[in-house]
């Protein structure tokens, strides 16, 4: 008979220094045998499906909800996913299941609990027939892992890559795991590791230190360790308020905990040692655009990249600052994206070809400067669904192969086109440019509202690249922000903090 595997997914990485509330209307969601859909669409879950394929697994799927980067989750949002998914669960665990598998970010936040996901684990745990259930799953690699995560589960396995091209891998490891699980009839469990550093995104890219090192520690535990079957290092997620964000390490292991502590207490004291790589400040945008239009003008793009306003890590994504250097500078052949509905409905029934005044950006972050005045010239419109280019894509982790923008309205304005959106859109697939007919290779100067995750995309078109410094809510000075439930001392927010480890 084959093995039965209750699947679920629930996606969210939480912003809780922005204003907004996530809802349950903010999800996509699929539900029941739709979730076997996502079969090929490049997402964790397709990662899960197609390994459970070939381990032989019969899926029992229950829900599968995600949203996008956005701030603190409304209660009645987890509630509303618990309700589902325990309607679900229920009777699917009274006719008889051999395992749980989990699609989860890891750095969820509701209204009431800092650590959504050790929540949904724990009310998973208490269900009639779950309490000794073998109970795999993916993580993101920017989660906040906590100690009652690990706890509650035998392996959540993380990404690998930032950008995050390895989602859909990931999920196949975590799956395989499962599958040794039962088959080997094992239960291994998770031990926990926590140093005292927080990193902002743009410190977090795998490609450089301090995550390549810490990456290949990883790898090499693996290889040399027979008894660990996992060994996970999360950047954690540093625009999420609760008592363990920042850097954690861990094990699917069946090796003593004591000497899964000596491995990852060496992991963490690597960690340490690079601290100072993952800690990086950035030039502010009006010298590095004022640079730039001193310059010729490059055959090809130069990125503009500005982390505070990163939609992919909850920021609005309608942050005026590159727009407004490249204004003042007036450099040519410049281009940015503003996620801005309320332009969108004022330029609807502007002719194509038609100049108007219209007020742009800055009203989703009280941290900019406001909306910006201009006359502009409406390029084209469209219903803003595009299809991804690249799925293997930090995107496609997210939202599988398809991305609606809502309406979208293109508009151009002293040299500068604005591709203004309904729905922010992270800048980590061309396919957004390209499906409203900008070709981003014609311009000299590209704005990118992320961290790390638009690499991929990105890099192999630019002929040069600048992080800069705006104004916005996921500022690379953490600092800025009002931390009321970190456990501190923590480095660099407390730069005088000695080396320790907590451990699960």
């Amino acid at each position: 008979m084959k093995p039965r595997i209750l699947s679920a997914g629930f996606f969210h990485e939480t912003h809780t220094f922005v204003d907004d509330v996530t809802r349950w209307e903010d999800f996509d969601v699929v539900t029941d045998a739709a979730v076997l859909s996502k079969r090929g669409d490049g997402s964790p879950t397709d990662g899960f499906l197609e390994e459970a394929e070939r381990q032989g697994f019969e899926v029992i799927p229950t829900l599968d909800a995600r949203a996008t980067p956005s701030g603190t989750l409304a209660d009645a949002a987890f509630e509303r996913f618990w309700s589902e998914f325990e309607a679900r669960a229920r009777p699917a665990l009274a006719a008889g299941i051999d395992g749980i598998f989990l699609v989860l970010h890891g750095a969820m936040v509701t209204e009431s609990y800092p650590d959504a996901e050790g929540e949904f684990l724990a009310r998973i745990r208490a269900l009639p027939g779950a309490a000794a259930l073998p109970i795999f799953g993916v993580l993101d690699l920017h989660a906040n892992v906590t100690a009652k995560m690990c706890a509650l589960a035998n392996g959540l396995v993380m990404y690998r890559e930032n950008p995050h091209t390895d989602a859909k891998h990931a999920a196949k490891r975590g799956t395989s795991l499962l599958g040794r699980s039962l088959f080997e009839k094992v239960l291994p469990r998770m031990v926990w590791c926590r140093p005292p550093i927080v990193w902002a995104p743009p410190g977090t890219g795998t490609g450089i230190d301090p995550m390549l090192s810490l990456e290949l520690f990883a790898k090499k535990l693996e290889t040399t360790q027979t008894e660990v079957w996992a060994c996970n290092i999360a950047a954690g997620f540093s625009f999420a308020d609760t008592p363990d964000t920042g850097v954690s390490l861990s094990v699917v292991t069946v090796a003593p905990v004591p000497l899964a502590q000596v491995w990852l207490r060496t992991g963490a004291q690597l960690a340490w040692s690079l601290r100072e790589r993952g800690h990086i400040q950035y030039p502010p945008v009006d010298e590095v655009v004022a640079r730039l239009a001193a310059e010729p003008p490059q055959a090809g793009p130069v990125l503009l990249v500005e982390p505070a306003d990163n939609i992919g890590a909850g920021a609005p994504g309608d942050c005026t600052g590159i727009l407004r250097a490249l204004l003042v500078h007036r450099v040519p052949r410049s281009l940015v994206v503003i996620n801005d509905p309320q332009a969108v409905a004022a330029l609807a029934k502007v002719a194509i070809g038609q100049t108007c005044a219209v007020a742009l950006g800055g009203r989703g972050s009280k941290l900019d400067e406001g909306p910006v005045a201009l006359d502009v010239t409406v390029i084209s419109r469209s219903g803003g669904t595009f299809d991804l280019e690249d799925r293997n894509s930090h995107l496609a982790s997210m939202v599988g192969a398809r991305f609606e923008m809502g309406p979208c309205t293109v508009v151009r304005s002293a040299g500068v086109t604005i591709l203004l959106t309904s729905r922010k859109t992270p800048p980590f697939d061309l396919g957004q440019l390209r499906s409203q007919g900008i070709e981003p290779r014609e311009f000299s100067v590209i704005g990118v509202k992320a961290a790390v995750a638009h690499k991929r995309a990105y890099d192999p078109i630019a002929k040069g690249s600048y992080y800069v410094d705006t104004r916005g809510p996921c500022s690379s000075n953490l600092s800025t922000f009002a931390w009321r439930r970190l456990q501190q001392p923590v480095w660099p927010l407390n730069p005088n903090t000695l080396f320790h480890c907590r451990f699960s």
